[in-house]
């Protein structure tokens, strides 16, 4: 069984920071999913998929996957420069303003 350990990514809807921290191992599927033919569900008996482990570090993910004999692949994070503008959102009600801000 494969497993990923990677740094998640932002949230797309959010732009502060968190949750990207730390480092999460997960498994890949190693059986495909069957389609209930009654529902039309989908299913699968591969309980791996379903664990999401939560490290501090790099190091620490890979160590537990070495003590653990996992195969494992790392994806190391795409950097970002931070985005923060002097003043922020509070500075569309400054008083010091050149001219009135209105909609």
């Amino acid at each position: 069984m494969r497993a990923r350990i990677y740094q998640p990514a932002r949230n797309a809807m959010q732009s502060g920071q968190g949750k990207t921290k730390h480092w999460l191992l997960d498994f890949a599927p190693a059986t495909s999913r069957d389609i209930d033919p009654l529902m039309g569900w989908t299913s699968s008996k591969d309980t791996q998929t379903q664990v999401k482990m939560t490290f501090d570090s790099k190091e620490q993910a890979i160590a537990y996957a070495e003590e653990h004999g996992i195969d494992y692949v790392v994806q190391e994070p795409k950097t970002r420069a931070h985005n923060v503008r002097p003043g922020g959102y509070g500075e569309n009600f400054a008083t010091n303003r050149r001219m009135p801000w209105t909609h």
